[in-house]
């Protein structure tokens, strides 16, 4: 949730779903590709702003329910018809793979327009942030429209060790579950996946941490790596333990599911070295007695300040700020419910920058 902070997490995520049919064809949106949308663009049997109308009217049907969409772009629609005008202004196959494509992005990517940037928390409702996240900013050079905020757990579940993952102030508890990592594309596909990771990879002036980065990005981009026989002769290793302590009701549905995906990787040619164990695997995936769980809290007061101090306009400035604020409007932030012992742990930390090389050498 940034515009680049290191720390908070990001997700950006393509939705795809239900139908939509024209006289001349049946076109299925829901198992439709990024491919198969810009050969409909071709072809005329469909328009950007008849795209975001549809998910705009399934995110309604579906969205109480589900709860995974937080807001969504008023200006939707405009950026739609942009699209669509710059398609007949262009020459057939000079606009990239994304453009006129409708991208949700998690409520932690900074946008500078009429969309709120909060994590979640209604502590950020309303605040302004002052640019682009560097994702942001490719996404959009790259011709994706910006559909929406999708929902997240609050913080990245950072608040809390008791926030129940999916759990936000804004939107309640959603059905999904969020963990830790980066900014990653999030789609129907391995394509899709690499046409967005293709377009927000890259060097970003307020991102340290992609200026060594960048110079590892293939000079064609990723692209250039999609061939249907890549699996022969891969070896992938499957750990069963502890991931997969499920795997032993042979009748559950994620027995089922995974079955079915290992067996389509050796059906494609892969070799896999099933059950493989590794010897410290307890410590690496003990959160706290690795270290880890000190390193994020020596991180996170430092980071969450400059961020917030940053912002245009805002409530709060500071993690106490924050703190503050869940406990007095702790009936929104279900905060006597779910606790913020994350939050506070991290704000009485003193000597951070020590407590952080210690952790790394952990």
């Amino acid at each position: 949730m940034s515009t680049n902070s290191p720390l908070l997490l990001v997700l950006s995520s393509i939705l795809l779903c239900g139908f939509l049919t024209k006289i001349t064809i049946a076109f299925s949106i829901k198992e439709a590709t990024i491919d198969d949308l810009q050969l409909a663009f071709k072809r005329k049997h469909l328009t950007s702003r008849q795209l975001v109308q549809f998910y705009l009217k399934e995110i309604r049907k579906l969205n109480p329910l589900l709860r995974g969409v937080i807001e969504v772009n008023p200006d939707s629609l405009y950026l739609a018809d942009k699209a669509d005008q710059k398609r007949k202004a262009k020459a057939p196959g000079s606009l990239l793979s994304l453009h006129g494509i409708p991208i949700l992005l998690k409520d932690n990517i900074a946008t500078k327009d009429k969309l709120n940037t909060t994590a979640g928390s209604f502590a950020l409702l309303g605040s302004v942030v002052p640019r682009d996240a560097g994702v942001v900013v490719r996404l959009r050079k790259a011709g994706a429209i910006i559909l929406g905020k999708a929902s997240m757990t609050e913080w990245a579940a950072f608040r809390s060790k008791f926030l129940p993952r999916g759990f936000c102030g804004r939107k309640g508890q959603g059905r999904e579950l969020s963990h830790v990592g980066w900014s990653r594309p999030m789609c129907r596909t391995v394509r899709d996946a690499v046409y967005v990771l293709d377009a927000i990879v890259g060097f970003d002036y307020y991102d340290n941490a992609t200026r060594g980065a960048a110079k590892f990005i293939p000079r064609d981009g990723y692209k250039q790596f999609l061939k249907p026989d890549g699996l022969i002769g891969k070896r992938l290793g499957i750990v069963r333990n502890p991931f997969f302590k499920f795997y032993n009701d042979e009748g559950s549905v994620k027995t089922r599911a995974f079955k079915h995906h290992l067996d389509t990787l050796r059906e494609k040619g892969a070799i896999l070295v099933d059950h493989l164990e590794i010897s410290n695997i307890d410590e690496i995936i003990n959160f706290t007695g690795s270290g880890e769980y000190n390193a994020y809290l020596a991180e996170f007061k430092p980071a969450i300040n400059a961020y917030l101090k940053q912002l245009v306009k805002s409530t709060v400035r500071t993690l106490a700020d924050l703190i503050a604020f869940n406990k007095k409007f702790s009936n929104l932030e279900k905060t006597k419910e779910y606790g913020q012992d994350t939050f506070e742990a991290a704000e009485s930390l003193r000597g951070a920058d020590k407590l952080l090389k210690i952790a790394v050498q952990i």
